[in-house]
C-alpha cells in the first residue's frame, strides 16, 4: 500500500508540474486529490492483495474524483517509465493481477 500511495503521488507531482505549472509542491486542487487518494487507499478492503484501482471491483472513488485521478493517470501514466521506471514497473505488475474476490459474511455461516 505505501508503494501505491508513492506511485499517485509521483503520478499527480507529474500532472501538477506540467499541467498547472507548478514548481515546488503541488497546487491545491492536485492536494485535494493526493489527499483524497490517500484516504481511499487506507480504507481499502483489498489492502496488500488490491490490484490496481482501474482493474478492482469496487470503485470506492467519488465519481467527480474517480475522472480527476483518470486525467492525472493518462497523462502521468506514459511519463512514468522515464521519472519513476521502478514504481511504474510494480504498477504495470499489479494491474496485471486479478482483483480478489471481497467476502462479506454471510448470516447463515453461522448456523
Amino acid at each position: 500500500m505505501v508503494r501505491e500511495k508513492n506511485t499517485v503521488a509521483a503520478m499527480i507531482n507529474i500532472f501538477c508540474h506540467k499541467s498547472h505549472k507548478t514548481r515546488d509542491g503541488l497546487c491545491d486542487e492536485c492536494r485535494e486529490l493526493l489527499d483524497y487518494a490517500d484516504k481511499r487507499l487506507d480504507k481499502c478492503p483489498f489492502q496488500a492483495g488490491k490490484t490496481t484501482c482501474a482493474n478492482c471491483r469496487v470503485h470506492c472513488y467519488k465519481p467527480s474524483a474517480r475522472e480527476r485521478i483518470k486525467e492525472v493517470m493518462r497523462f502521468a501514466g506514459p511519463r512514468m517509465m522515464y521519472r519513476h521506471p521502478v514504481l511504474a514497473v510494480f504498477h504495470f505488475i499489479n494491474g496485471l493481477r486479478k482483483g480478489p474476490i471481497l467476502h462479506t459474511k454471510n448470516p447463515e455461516d453461522n448456523m
